[in-house]
């Protein structure tokens, strides 16, 4: 007998629902079973589908939200006319413990040491306080301070010079950003910047509560840079208001190195 006439060793797979059963057989949570279900109810599959989304949109926000950005409220005029009042911004927290922060920039702080007030709870509903939480709305809470960073640890920070100017180890400072008519400071201090802090000023200097209200502290007005929450990226509220956070570094340049 040839070799093509010899029986061939070929066993058959009982059919799909047949025998020792199948991925079809009654009960199974098989692909076409799923599909049944879907089939018989697709306003349920829709609604789940749905709530996926949603429930996965605020993780993402909450994300955001705790490590890279978070949104707030401007309530002061101390910032003017870089940061209006009721301006929402955006603020990137990897700053400053993965990106630097430096002379120029605008930031937010949190007043651990009250000296901007006592924190006051914001007069929000339960529901505003969720999206607060999730990222979904701005922060409003008081104890959120915002300024821009004029000296970094060691820098000798002075005003003013023969020409009303701040100067920085030395270097006179022109500031652009000054609210229209403000002079740099209408009080003279004279301060050394601590290692690990940042000394700070409101761009509305007539306006504005800072570091100089507290020269005469332990800490010279500095604010430590662990109470920093990051760095202003962008006006994102109202629309006609549309752009970058307002730091400026260029006045900056050409201040050397701390002594």
């Amino acid at each position: 007998m040839s070799s093509e006439d010899e029986p061939r060793g070929v066993s058959e797979e009982p059919a799909s629902g047949e025998g020792t059963g199948g991925p079809d057989r009654p009960g199974a949570d098989g692909p076409q079973e799923r599909r049944r279900l879907r089939d018989r109810s697709p306003a349920a599959a829709f609604l789940v589908e749905i709530a996926t989304i949603v429930v996965l949109a605020l993780v993402i926000s909450f994300v955001v939200k705790t490590f890279l950005m978070r949104a707030f409220y401007i309530p002061s005029e101390s910032m003017e006319s870089t940061l209006e009042v009721d301006d929402r911004i955006v603020v990137n927290l990897l700053a400053p413990e993965v990106m630097d922060v430096e002379r120029g920039d605008v930031v937010v702080f949190e007043d651990t040491r009250g000296w901007w007030g006592a924190a006051e709870a914001a007069d929000t509903t339960a529901l505003q306080d969720t999206l607060i939480f999730l990222g979904l709305m701005p922060d409003t809470s008081a104890h959120y301070v915002v300024k821009r960073v004029i000296g970094m640890d060691g820098d000798e920070v002075e005003c003013c010079d023969d020409s009303g100017r701040i100067s920085v180890n030395g270097e006179p400072i022109h500031e652009p950003y000054l609210f229209p008519g403000d002079a740099p400071s209408q009080t003279e201090f004279s301060v050394t910047v601590p290692e690990g802090h940042v000394w700070l000023l409101g761009d509305h200097r007539s306006a504005s509560a800072d570091s100089r209200a507290h020269v005469q502290d332990g800490d010279m007005g500095a604010v430590p840079l662990d109470d920093v929450i990051g760095r202003s990226t962008a006006i994102i509220w109202p629309w006609d208001r549309w752009a970058g956070g307002g730091s400026d570094r260029d006045p900056f340049i050409e201040v050397p190195e701390a002594p």
